[in-house]
């Protein structure tokens, strides 16, 4: 029998799967709750200094849709606005009648070494298992030089993690942000200031767009916008992709995270090498209890493939992942059409037409391929509006 039980920095998951930082667990009852219905652990909605002043906004969320059905999340909300006391409390209420459950405090504070370490020394004398570092915020009060102000620099990573770790009792993870240039140098940067584990990604910045009707943002307060972080299943590639290239640089444990909405996102996850993943915009849409699918869709899988644990899983397609320049470049699919399937709508044709190569033509309603032309780069059988087309080697 496969498990889901799984072990990181000593820390013990009864299932991979956590609540990220977010709306979904401001509140000591709603993490309650969600660990009545199954979750393995939570990442408090992030814990700041009492006097660190927050105005919200509202609204405060906008969408992206894709036949009714939410695909992008774009928020501008802020941090925790509960005190350090109500935390604590929380914490010890929540470790004594969930003791099996994780619960990971996720922490920001003023680039000032005397206000990270005094939050970490009050958290310190809870039960939380470890500390998640917010760096990585979009709109976390940049003007304030906190969020992703801290998480763009190397240098201010690294020395508000060394901060920390003066003091920190419990594992402390680094939540990095996407938005900058090279992920994997802030990752080793922490890493060497002595970050015990690294959690990816944050939000990616951006905005839902423009209403064409009255010119205003889809996302609008008076007229007005702001950037926020999005998230969501559009995010989901650029996750992966950071999980990917940090777990090829550094040797520190991952909480993937990004657009997971399903099992099979989170099992893509772990292939690339997380330990354990966590979810928010998801649970946003559709609740708690998505818990359910989550959990047995992935144990089913690694029964069905023979898996006894996650740690079969894990990075496993990591050494899949390489660059251009070591991809065989003798090696070539080109394009086989199905004349069953092909109704002759000429789209493959105009596209490959238009799109560089001229390799397809439409000659008496079948599609006819020029070999020496066609380069194998799969548009075509990408656009075929009837699946007729099939990449294949020869």
């Amino acid at each position: 029998m496969a498990t889901l039980r799984t072990s990181v920095l000593g820390i013990e998951f009864e299932n991979p799967f956590l609540l990220a930082s977010a709306p979904p667990t401001a509140l000591i009852e709603s993490i309650e709750k969600a660990f009545a219905l199954g979750w393995g652990g939570a990442v408090i909605k992030t814990i700041t200094p009492d006097d660190l002043e927050m105005i919200e906004a509202s609204p405060r969320y906008a969408v992206m849709r894709e036949k009714n059905k939410v695909i992008g999340f774009q928020n501008i909300e802020l941090l925790s606005h509960h005190t350090v006391k109500y935390w604590c409390d929380g914490i010890r209420y929540l470790k004594e009648k969930y003791p099996e459950k994780v619960v990971i405090a996720s922490i920001m504070a003023p680039t000032e070494k005397t206000e990270w370490q005094k939050l970490v020394k009050i958290l310190n004398d809870t039960p939380a298992d470890a500390f998640e570092l917010n760096f990585s915020c979009p709109h976390g009060m940049p003007e304030k030089n906190i969020g992703m102000a801290i998480g763009t620099s190397g240098e201010i990573s690294s020395m508000i993690t060394s901060w920390v770790k003066e003091v920190a009792k419990k594992p402390v993870f680094v939540k990095l942000s996407p938005n900058v240039t090279d992920i994997v140098q802030i990752a080793q940067t922490v890493e060497k200031a002595g970050a015990d584990g690294l959690a990816a990604i944050n939000t990616v910045q951006g905005f839902m767009g423009i209403d064409l009707e009255t010119l205003e943002p889809n996302l609008n307060i008076d007229g007005y916008t702001t950037f926020g972080g999005c998230s969501g299943e559009i995010i989901r590639p650029v996750g992966l992709r950071c999980v990917a290239q940090i777990k090829q640089a550094v040797n520190l444990p991952i909480m993937g995270m990004g657009g997971i909405s399903n099992w099979q996102d989170a099992a893509q996850y772990i292939a690339v090498g997380s330990d354990v993943v966590q979810v928010c915009t998801e649970v946003m849409i559709n609740g708690y209890g998505i818990i359910d699918g989550l959990k047995k869709g992935l144990l089913n899988y690694l029964e069905t493939k023979g898996m006894e644990s996650l740690l079969d899983l894990k990075g496993k397609a990591l050494e899949k992942i390489t660059l251009h320049k070591s991809l065989n470049k003798n090696y070539s699919l080109k394009p086989v059409v199905y004349n069953d399937k092909c109704v002759a709508c000429g789209k493959c044709a105009k596209i490959c037409e238009e799109s560089e190569h001229c390799a397809l033509k439409l000659v008496d309603k079948k599609i006819k391929s020029d070999e020496e032309k066609c380069v194998g780069c799969s548009l075509c059988s990408i656009v075929c509006p009837q699946n007729a087309i099939s990449m294949q080697q020869k």
